[in-house]
């Protein structure tokens, strides 16, 4: 670490300008500099591809409003076949609605191939890790939005309970939103067209979703179905998310965790695979 230079007196320095305090990095101001100028490329990307969200929000209201629904629907069947039927049926419906927004982050990336502009973006001052957070920041605001209307709706509606603590909530919709934006990320920089990906995310949200139990309680799947649910991150979002519901801090702890890690490292993935370019318009 580099220091500023100052006579060993106090004294101002001999160029004449004034004196500067020798315990201050020299540094910092670069730093805070960079870390400006990241923040406002980051902000410009956010508020582009919000507008481009904006302009169709079809999907964005679909996956908010069918829920809906579904939990009207279901709560009876839930209630009398589990205990805590109304937390099992609004949680698992979070849940499995969420998944779908890995086909929307994967869609929102691979357009920029689809429209020839990744180039564009790879040779600005922003890097890869820039880019890729100016992409996924307004889908993640979307994601909390959404897990949060339908939690309160829950409460309202089909007698959810209230959350102990909503800060727990709060930040297991966070973690759960950090780690399928990851995992879409990560499927845009592989797949080679939006079919591919719509085959992938569809299934693969349908299959993660009531493997971890979203769809039907675990308790009442198949013995194999029970241990393979283990593989699956919907499984571990579930779980987190009734332990959140029910203020268990502790509960909450482990799944968010494989949660995290799971976030991590697809979006390191994503972020290496997206520094590289897609070429001549073929995958990476």
């Amino acid at each position: 670490m580099l220091l500023d230079s100052a006579p060993p007196d106090g004294s101002a320095p001999r160029d004449g300008s004034a004196p500067r305090d020798s315990t201050r990095p020299a540094g910092a101001p670069a730093r805070a500099s960079r870390l400006l100028d990241a923040a406002y490329r980051i902000g410009a990307l956010a508020r582009h591809n919000a507008t481009l969200r904006l302009r169709d929000p079809g999907q964005m209201i679909s996956y908010i409003v069918m829920p809906m629904v579904l939990m009207l629907v279901l709560k009876p069947l839930y209630v009398r076949a589990v205990d805590g039927g109304a937390a099992q049926v609004a949680t698992g419906l979070m849940v499995m609605f969420s998944v779908f927004a890995i086909s929307l982050v994967g869609n929102s990336i691979l357009s920029e191939r689809t429209w020839r502009t990744w180039d564009r973006l790879r040779v600005s001052r922003a890097p890869a890790p820039e880019l890729l957070i100016g992409k996924t920041l307004p889908l993640f605001v979307v994601m909390v939005v959404q897990q949060t209307v339908l939690l309160v709706y829950g409460c309202l509606a089909i007698g959810l309970p209230v959350p102990p603590n909503p800060v727990y909530v709060l930040l297991a919709i966070m973690i759960w939103a950090f780690a399928l934006l990851a995992i879409g990320a990560l499927l845009a920089t592989v797949v080679r067209s939006h079919g591919e990906l719509s085959v992938i995310s569809d299934v693969g949200a349908l299959t993660l979703s009531s493997l971890g139990g979203a769809l039907v309680p675990l308790s009442i799947m198949p013995e194999w179905a029970q241990l393979a649910a283990h593989v699956s991150p919907g499984y571990w979002a579930l779980s987190m998310m009734q332990a959140a519901v029910r203020g268990d801090a502790a509960g909450a702890v482990p799944p968010a965790v494989v949660l995290l890690a799971i976030g991590l490292v697809a979006g390191a993935f994503a972020a290496r695979r997206l520094a590289r370019g897609w070429g001549r318009g073929g995958p990476m």
